[in-house]
């Protein structure tokens, strides 16, 4: 995938372990709004894991239930109706197709969009490009790649704006950030 083009999936639960005997799963949720991945009717495409390859399973899976449990999800698939059934979906990944995910709310910005984008300073001096987003608390960090070295930036509005349509960082770093 290059930097800045959708990809055709994005990663939004991960299923933990089986729950109860009728086949339901416990689904940790790895999406910052679960409440519209996780309803009702909402159909996702499994992996055994997140390598960026996408989904390892071309069959779309619809929830047949969901319930909110313990800061995740107990959810139950159709076609899913046994403990054995549900074992099977242990530790694989949910993903939906990129067309099926919600419309950034303002302010938010999706990490394919940074991936490549060029950093400067306000005064619009190049400072580098983005090679990789880390998703850490209570901000994430940038790697940024550039002519007087590599550092991280923290992605917080106190010190990055972002630029949609330029694909921009304009960055005010604090002190000791820049090489």
């Amino acid at each position: 995938m290059t930097g800045g083009e959708p990809p055709p999936f994005l990663v939004v639960g991960h299923v933990v372990r089986p729950h109860g005997t009728r086949g339901e799963v416990f689904v940790w949720p790895l999406t910052d709004h679960p409440g519209t991945h996780f309803v009702v009717g909402a159909r996702h495409l499994l992996a055994d894991e997140v390598d960026g390859e996408g989904p390892t399973d071309s069959q779309e899976h619809e929830l047949e239930s969901v319930r909110e449990h313990a800061r995740g999800f107990l959810a139950r698939f159709a076609g899913v109706g046994d403990r054995d059934a549900a074992e099977a979906l242990r530790g694989r990944y949910l993903f939906r197709r990129f067309t099926d995910i919600d419309e950034l709310d303002e302010g938010e910005i999706f990490y394919h969009e940074l991936v490549g984008a060029e950093v400067v300073t306000a005064d619009g001096s190049p400072l580098g490009s983005v090679r990789e987003v880390f998703p850490l608390a209570p901000s994430e960090l940038l790697e940024v790649v550039g002519p007087r070295g590599d550092f991280l930036l923290p992605l917080h509005s106190r010190f990055v704006r972002f630029d949609r349509e330029r694909r921009r960082l304009v960055a005010d770093p604090p002190e000791g950030i820049l090489p």
